[in-house]
């Protein structure tokens, strides 16, 4: 009994040192974003030239570096993300604003059905294109450390701005404008 409760506690030790470990390593890699922002750096990220599959639409792929020339706002949510849903009519008014301006938003569903992503895309009547990233390939690749969470590409496809969590108006209103007034 004493022998089978000693591997147990062994057991269990080395499952939290490896978790402790994973943690660490994940906390390292998804701060190197926020460093290099933090320090004034407008970081290339190669992943968000990964092709996802255009949600709703098997057939077609795209990525955020497509939108070379325009500042993209692109945000990661899923369906089942309360915080994600409350942004969505502030993301889908950005939108309308900055394709005036030579911007867009792009949405990228994470973690989530087909389905239900697309009912919520027809619930919040969004008109910016939407990809899937169905097992958050292209979310660990740049970092994503939950839902919702945004970044900001300026018109040469470089990282701007991020926000861990959901974006507010005042968010929006510091970061956009002075990047849809820079030149291509």
């Amino acid at each position: 009994m004493r022998r089978s409760v000693s591997w147990a506690v062994i057991a269990v030790c080395a499952a939290l040192v490896g978790l402790l470990s994973y943690g660490i390593a994940s906390t390292g890699e998804n701060t190197s974003l926020d460093e290099a922002l933090s320090q004034g750096e407008r970081p290339e990220v190669a992943a968000l030239e990964q092709p996802l599959p255009v949600l709703g639409d098997g057939t077609r792929t795209g990525a955020p570096a497509d939108y070379d020339g325009k500042v993209v706002l692109v945000n990661f949510w899923a369906s089942w993300c309360d915080p994600c849903k409350e942004e969505l009519p502030l993301l889908q008014r950005t939108h309308e604003r900055m394709q005036e301006e030579g911007g867009l938003v792009l949405g990228i569903d994470s973690r989530d059905l087909t389905d239900d992503a697309l009912a919520t895309v027809a619930r919040y009547d969004l008109s910016f294109p939407n990809l899937r990233d169905r097992d958050a390939v292209l979310g660990r690749k740049v970092g994503a450390v939950g839902y919702p969470e945004t970044l900001v590409l300026d018109r040469q496809g470089r990282v701007a701005a991020l926000a861990r969590g959901p974006v507010t108006q005042e968010w929006l209103d510091r970061v956009l404008p002075p990047l849809l007034a820079e030149q291509a």
